[in-house]
């Protein structure tokens, strides 16, 4: 099987200018060893998130989130999708968060001036499938891959804070195992990127981060010719998700609803009249606030979900 070594999986951008680490055909497996989102360098609650200790934060934007890429899909041509399927998340040993001063919603508080005035991070170790929050709290260890994408059409994003319709720093916990991701390719072999492990997190990731590890990815990647989307789609066992990143956060939701009601017209036969009408009236539509980081450039992530009952007969 093909890998990207965790040594390799160094890059802080979506970059269509990159020689591709890997080619593949179609359908077949590989993995991709990922760094967590600081590049190793939280290991002990000693380590904390100033900036003027952390190695690549003298750089404007930092280096942060590292991704393992490109990966060359061959056959991919631009105005195909991209069908992501990630098989299995084997994530590391421990995770983190690291929370401080001008760091997330709380980081100027006065209220709960703990969240402000020092740096803390916490550091939660992995045992048999459960994540241990402390002593008295643990619950089932829930990965999902927080950044990935196709390099963009002409721009060059960062992995800290690119975000768009090719992907990017999403932090969509719907990237799991068992789902598959639909992505629009706009450069010839797709040029796919991947980093920014969880091991689990909260709707919002509210702080800023969330329990951040290391991990090796298997996955495969297949093509639908000569369609793609018009933003990220996910389609899981049991419903579809419409997938947007915006600011302010109505934008987002707004965008999300219009792109699922786009899927319904476009594969399922829904009027535009009935899909409208649809949304504001079936009781199981739902929206899914992923991520809602008050971080630098990063936009609200929102995704419109409907049960596949009501669509697939």
């Amino acid at each position: 099987m093909q890998r990207i070594l965790r040594e390799q999986a160094l890059k802080y951008a979506f970059d269509w200018r990159d020689e591709p680490l890997l080619r593949v055909q179609p359908g077949e497996p590989f993995e991709i060893e990922t760094w967590d989102a600081g590049a190793g360098y939280f290991k002990t609650p000693a380590d904390k998130a100033i900036p003027a200790l952390r190695p690549g934060f003298d750089r404007s934007p930092p280096q942060a989130n590292p991704i393992g890429g490109p990966l060359y899909v061959e056959g991919a041509e631009r105005g195909d999708t991209l069908v992501v399927v990630i098989e299995e998340i084997l994530v590391g040993e421990y995770s983190w968060i690291a929370i401080g001063p001008k760091r997330g919603p709380l980081g100027q508080s006065t209220r709960w001036p703990e969240l402000s005035g020092d740096y803390t991070t916490r550091i939660f170790r992995h045992e048999n499938g459960v994540l241990h929050f402390n002593e008295r709290l643990s619950w089932p260890i829930t990965p999902f891959v927080g950044t990935l994408g196709v390099a963009p059409d002409r721009e060059v994003c960062t992995s800290l804070d690119g975000q768009g319709e090719w992907g990017g720093n999403l932090d969509v916990r719907d990237v799991r195992p068992g789902n598959r991701i639909l992505l629009p390719i706009l450069h010839p072999g797709g040029l796919f990127y991947l980093g920014d492990v969880h091991a689990s997190q909260g709707d919002t990731e509210f702080s800023g981060t969330a329990a951040e590890t290391t991990a090796v990815v298997r996955l495969h990647l297949d093509l639908i010719k000569g369609r793609r989307p018009p933003w990220m789609r996910i389609d899981k066992p049991d419903a579809i998700v419409a997938v947007y990143a915006s600011r302010p956060l109505e934008v987002a939701v707004e965008m999300a609803t219009t792109h699922l009601m786009d899927w319904l017209i476009s594969d399922f036969g829904f009027s535009p009249t009935d899909a409208y009408c649809f949304v504001s009236t079936c009781p199981d539509f739902r929206i899914n606030v992923y991520q809602m980081c008050k971080i630098g450039k990063l936009s609200f992530v929102a995704g419109a979900e409907l049960p596949k009952r009501y669509v697939v007969t």
